[in-house]
């Protein structure tokens, strides 16, 4: 089939000042459903070339027109106000949803193409008409999808995690008992009561965009970085602690940084509060505030570089299988197969 698929963000590294967590399973996802036999045309601007002078090579298409395609497929956008909302051209302006309204009015509206919509960030409203209208299949990234979606998490290359060595990850210098990745957006909370309290006890680091860090003086923000220092900063950490939005949180939706720190050995904390904790993480690693946050890294501490560290590696690396990329093509494999029959027979008549 052939797929015209929207997402605004980078196949590459792309830059420093914005937030774009598909950049560690985006790619890889391209690259299996196209060796799966499809073709893959992107609808939204090259942002690698036009903001980070990163030229993609092939097999990458893109497209700015409204070209023959099988499948739409979107990565969901949502109205940002003063960024997506203003009038095109404005100062600050991105077309990431004015294009996505475009490509639903002519694709789905227009010709009745079968549309999936991945909800990436959970913004797609309950009760929106999408998600009732045949044709369109609406994905979450969650253990528990929303009534009527279908559950498609990040996946994570089968040969990343083949390649995990829970030994050598193990033996890694760890200077950073304590650190976290990730955009303050809707997390202020769960820091709070996670992460906080546990940085006032350990040496630490925040990188990322915090906008307002005013409640937590204590804490060392080191504000963005490129995206391809990630692995480096959780290769020097003992620890991260898994912080997620509410809406995250209450359907088991959980972000690629888990295993963007556990392929560098970093071990993952979860607050008991996430839906589904125990299939993230051993037992030991669920924590329920910030004081056991800092028992939780007192002990990885204690057993740092030795047999046990590597096992309990070696534990959070199998509870990775479920992300594995296989299987989350082998789903959307099985959703391209039910809309098939729905493509418009125009469509094919027109090649």
């Amino acid at each position: 089939m052939k797929i015209g698929y929207s997402f605004w963000g980078f196949l590459g590294s792309g830059i420093t000042d914005t937030p774009d967590g598909g950049r560690s399973h985006r790619r890889p996802l391209i690259d299996a459903i196209q060796a799966a036999g499809h073709q893959v045309v992107f609808l939204q601007p090259d942002r690698d070339l036009a903001e980070a002078g990163d030229r993609i090579a092939a097999p990458y298409r893109f497209d700015s027109g409204l070209p023959d395609v099988d499948v739409l497929f979107t990565e969901w956008r949502w109205p940002i106000p003063g960024r997506n909302t203003t009038a095109c051209g404005a100062q600050g302006h991105t077309c990431d949803l004015h294009r996505q309204a475009e490509l639903l009015g002519h694709y789905t509206d227009g010709l009745g193409l079968p549309t999936i919509i991945w909800d990436k960030d959970r913004q797609l409203p309950a009760g929106d008409p999408l998600r009732r209208r045949s044709g369109v299949v609406v994905c979450d990234a969650a253990v528990s999808p929303s009534p009527g979606a279908r559950s498609l998490l990040f996946p994570l290359d089968d040969a990343l995690l083949h390649a995990a060595d829970p030994v050598a990850l193990a033996a890694q210098a760890r200077p950073f008992p304590l650190s976290y990745i990730g955009n303050q957006y809707d997390r202020d909370e769960a820091f709070h009561r996670y992460f906080a309290p546990a940085a006032a006890r350990l040496p630490h680091w925040v990188a990322g965009k915090w906008h307002d860090t005013r409640r937590w003086p204590h804490v060392t923000f080191v504000g963005r970085v490129p995206f391809r220092e990630v692995s480096r900063m959780y290769g020097e950490s003992l620890a991260t602690v898994l912080l997620l939005p509410d809406r995250y949180a209450a359907v088991g939706q959980m972000t690629q940084r888990i295993f963007e720190a556990l392929l560098a050995g970093c071990l993952p904390l979860a607050p008991a509060t996430i839906a589904h904790t125990e299939r993230f993480v051993p037992d030991e690693l669920i924590v329920n505030d910030g004081a056991e946050v800092v028992t939780a890294v007192q002990r990885l501490w204690s057993i740092a570089a030795t047999t046990e560290h590597a096992n309990l590696i070696a534990a959070c690396l199998a509870k990775l299988e479920m992300f594995r990329l296989s299987h989350q093509l082998q789903t959307l494999q099985e959703i391209l197969a039910e809309l098939a029959p729905l493509r418009p027979q125009t469509i094919g008549a027109r090649r």
